[in-house]
């Protein structure tokens, strides 16, 4: 028996209106130890997935860990895209045991989840395989998170894999949010930020753009 393809895309593929996005601990002390990603290429990418939810209106909860005492500001290109938008502050490592955070998140009420943030073999291995044994489906954004070492990074996206976590790029993030370049009423926000955040790739659409006009759809 054949199979039969339909131009339908696949139930493991986001959308706008299936996720919530968490963001945790993207502040000063926690980068200053960071290795495993440089800190402009860190910013960038955390500044994307940021400005891509905030344009998808996709509900994103904004945590940070002891700010006034030790940890610091969460980074202004996390902040910027959600004016006005509260800060949750946790005591706890990790997110999952706070509870305003998983308040917050209840009141979204989306089962599946999208994670980012530092440190990655800590804040957020604790509340992805927090969330995933209560039963939520869960995405890393690999290279929005960091930690003190490659080893240690790539060693915390491999547990939170073999858990069942799914991880994924800072762009392909943005980039399957609008999936379709026909969808016109989000198609100047995604090429927008792919110009100041993407890149090589925003490079290029710049220059696609300036000297012949071009557009994807």
């Amino acid at each position: 028996m054949s199979i039969v393809g339909k131009p339908t895309p696949g139930s493991q593929l986001l959308t706008p209106k299936d996720h919530a996005l968490v963001l945790i601990d993207f502040q000063s002390q926690m980068a200053f130890a960071t290795k495993s990603i440089d800190a402009v290429t860190l910013r960038t990418n955390a500044g994307l997935i940021a400005r891509a939810a905030a344009g998808f209106k996709v509900p994103t909860v904004l945590t940070t860990v002891a700010a006034k005492s030790f940890s610091g500001p969460m980074f202004p290109e996390v902040t910027e895209p959600f004016p006005g938008q509260q800060l949750i502050d946790r005591t706890s490592m990790n997110t999952w045991e706070d509870a305003n955070v998983v308040k917050a998140l209840n009141g979204i009420g989306k089962d599946r989840l999208v994670f980012a943030g530092l440190w990655t073999s800590v804040c957020i291995v604790g509340p992805v395989l927090s969330a995933l044994d209560q039963g939520y489906e869960c995405y890393i954004v690999a290279d929005a998170c960091g930690d003190v070492s490659t080893e240690a990074h790539e060693r915390a996206v491999a547990r939170m894999v073999q858990a069942g976590a799914r991880p994924m790029t800072a762009l392909q993030y943005l980039l399957e949010l609008q999936r379709d370049w026909a969808r016109g009423d989000t198609y100047e926000l995604t090429t927008g930020i792919a110009k100041t955040h993407g890149g090589a790739y925003g490079l290029g659409v710049i220059y696609a753009k300036t000297m012949f006009g071009a557009h994807e759809g």
